[in-house]
């Protein structure tokens, strides 16, 4: 798995999971719409861990920006 993600992208992304569990635990969304943003932030915390966003893959993105030999 090569990763496609820079370090810019993984902040924002770790940053919107935060944003998201706080509207979440702080009561502000509720419902099904919650549970949809829990798991949203949940994949976004794990694709900036890995630094590999499957959905880039099939586009071609890479905003990685050490280009790595194939």
């Amino acid at each position: 798995m090569k990763k496609n993600m820079g370090s810019t992208d993984k902040i924002i992304r770790v940053l919107i999971a935060a944003v998201l569990a706080v509207l979440y635990f702080t009561g502000t969304i509720s419902g099904t719409i919650a549970i949809v943003a829990l798991v949203l932030a949940g994949v976004f915390v794990l694709t900036s861990m890995v630094s590999f966003c499957p959905l880039y893959a099939p586009f071609g993105l890479n905003t990685c920006k050490n280009k790595q030999a194939n």
